[in-house]
């Protein structure tokens, strides 16, 4: 009897390649997502009138999208990649689109934490403070417009790669990335205003952490035996450290309404537990390039259905 047929590479090597990038892209996402999700939030709290939160959040947003952009300038190398970029626009690239939408919302986000400063530098500079106090809400408001995009789109790049896991996700990962943005989002609402205001940002941590773990949930059954890698090794204990901490940030957000104390370490949570979830996706997708059988098993099983024709 001849045995089942088993996978193969060449060698047991890859069949694809692994991304090159280091560290500085997991910290990208996640710097990212918390970005747009304070826009967000900081223009509701400028409408609503809760001038602490709408200072937190303002002032949050342009701190993470300009810690953003440097870690994204120093896997690039130099800044003026990122300038070369911009000599095209292709709607079928996600690394163009991105490009554009960090081009459009970074100056608003910059702009708007500005006019938190502007009542610092009054006796000093008053023409310049009125000018950046009167800049603040149209400038808030286009970065909340842009930052739904700016926290998913960072799934859309990661799933236009190879890599198994990362493809393998590609329709539950926007869905994670959102819900991440939002909870952590939320989180730094929660940590640096006041309960009294911090209404929204609880709201918004909750639904973003229940987002996040549903389509964790969805994705982890989607993938199958590709999912194993986001269950072992380090992105495995990554990513039970995002469930739990996410779990346990959304919880402190329903139960700590009226403690400072008790927000403020929920909201710690829930920006820990977003940091994990975007480094362990991202060790994940890194392991899964590694091993061949993440390529080549899902590929012979997909041929077996009938869905594809081969390599």
């Amino acid at each position: 009897m001849v045995p089942d047929a088993t996978f193969t590479s060449y060698y047991g090597r890859p069949v694809v390649k692994a991304s090159p990038w280091q560290a500085d892209i997991p910290a990208y996402l996640f710097l990212g997502g918390l970005a747009g999700g304070s826009s967000l939030l900081a223009a509701g709290a400028d409408l609503t009138g809760r001038p602490a939160l709408r200072r937190a959040s303002r002032l949050g947003a342009a701190g993470a999208i300009s810690l953003s952009f440097a870690a994204l300038v120093h896997d690039l190398g130099r800044p003026s990649r990122f300038i070369n970029m911009l000599r095209v626009a292709k709607l079928t690239s996600p690394m163009s689109v991105g490009t554009w939408i960090l081009s459009a919302y970074g100056p608003a986000a910059g702009l708007a934490g500005a006019a938190e400063l502007a009542p610092a530098i009054a006796n000093r500079l008053p023409a310049l403070a009125r000018s950046l106090s009167w800049a603040g809400r149209p400038a808030g408001l286009a970065a909340a417009a842009a930052g739904p995009a700016v926290a998913s789109y960072t799934a859309a790049l990661l799933a236009d790669t190879a890599t198994p896991v990362w493809s393998g996700a590609r329709r539950e990962l926007p869905f994670v990335f959102a819900g991440s943005a939002a909870a952590a989002a939320g989180g730094w609402g929660m940590l640096c205003a006041p309960p009294d205001q911090a209404g929204p940002a609880r709201r918004l941590a909750v639904a973003g952490a229940l987002t996040e773990l549903a389509a964790e949930r969805v994705l982890d059954s989607s993938l199958g035996m590709v999912a194993e890698p986001l269950r072992q090794g380090s992105a495995g204990v990554l990513m039970r450290a995002s469930t739990a901490l996410t779990a346990a940030g959304a919880l402190g957000a329903l139960v700590g309404r009226r403690s400072r104390l008790v927000s403020g370490v929920a909201g710690a949570a829930l920006l820990a537990g977003s940091a994990c979830t975007r480094f362990g996706i991202f060790e994940a997708g890194q392991a899964s390039a590694r091993d061949p059988r993440y390529t080549v098993v899902p590929q012979r099983a997909r041929i077996e259905r009938g869905e594809s024709a081969g390599g």
